[in-house]
């Protein structure tokens, strides 16, 4: 395998992350023409234990072929338990995708010696992991899996998975589930990390879907993981930015830039004080939706 030409990600946005069969070739030839921020490729939960060289070389072939545009590419590769892992490591290292999902992680040895395979198969050094948080041990593990390496750039909440492993339902509201979700997204943020919500499998419940994607946003999610290419939407919006945000944003950078120019700390905007940690947020919304419009034009979705 070759690597390939990848489209520079300056900011990740990462509102919608939808998972693609690797043993599906026309799933992954579709994906150059949907909306989603991100593409998972997957080598794991999807294919079956003999398709699996197949479908490592079928996703060899697409992201070789390019056409994806801004969109971030990720492999996810099968656990390190499996007798698959070294091999789709090393495809992974040159495949050209942007990151690697190490699925099942339990701790932050479980990243670095995956790490270590990656690299040894020539991994480019801008290569990021992201982290799927689906068993008991990854929860009592959060904090040294969020610092395990400089590679990693996403924690993905696998809420399936860790809901069977704890005896719990992980069908909503998933109340028993959240408060392990509140320390994931610390963990995350604490590290300065991005992480993502877990998959929501009715697809014949549109209305339960969308107020799953509204309880990740009010949790402080960055987006959500997908299993179909009808859930793309609801997630693009609910984890996006308001033309209402995007007017306040602007409003509190202006008051600001003019009170600093003035000396002063703190300004008043729409009745409430601004300080800095207020304008760090507003220029983060403006660059999500300066990133949300560049993935809204044709021409850079590479179709």
């Amino acid at each position: 395998m070759t690597t390939s030409p990848i489209t520079p990600l300056h900011f990740r946005l990462r509102r919608s992350a939808l998972y693609l069969p690797g043993a599906n070739a026309r799933a992954m030839a579709k994906a150059r023409e949907l909306p989603a921020d991100a593409l998972i490729f997957d080598l794991e939960d999807s294919v079956l234990p003999d398709g699996k060289n197949a479908a490592r070389e079928a996703i060899a072939r697409e992201l070789s072929a390019g056409g994806y545009g801004q969109r971030e590419l990720v492999v996810r590769v099968n656990s390190l338990a499996t007798p698959w892992h070294e091999d789709d490591l090393r495809a992974a290292a040159q495949s050209g995708a942007h990151a690697v999902l190490l699925p099942k992680v339990d701790d932050a040895l479980g990243i670095e010696r995956s790490i270590g395979l990656l690299e040894r198969a020539g991994a480019p050094s801008g290569m990021r992991i992201w982290a799927l948080v689906e068993t008991p041990a990854a929860v009592l593990h959060l904090e040294e899996i969020a610092t395990a390496s400089p590679r990693l750039a996403v924690l993905c909440m696998g809420f399936e998975d860790l809901g069977k492993a704890m005896r719990i339902d992980p069908s909503p509201p998933r109340s028993a589930l959240l408060p392990i979700l509140s320390f994931a997204v610390a963990a995350a943020r604490a590290q300065g990390l991005d992480i993502l919500d877990g998959v929501f499998t009715d697809l014949s419940d549109s209305a339960g879907y969308a107020e799953s994607c509204r309880q990740g946003k009010a949790f402080g999610l960055d987006g959500k993981t997908l299993i179909h290419p009808s859930q793309i939407p609801a997630a693009n919006e609910v984890f996006g930015v308001s033309p209402a945000e995007v007017e306040t944003a602007t409003e509190i950078i202006h008051a600001w830039e003019h009170a600093t120019a003035q000396g002063k700390g703190v300004v008043v905007v729409r009745g409430r004080l601004v300080e800095h940690l207020h304008v760090a947020e507003a220029r983060r919304v403006l660059e999500l939706a300066a990133a949300s419009a560049r993935m809204n034009t044709p021409a850079q979705h590479g179709v």
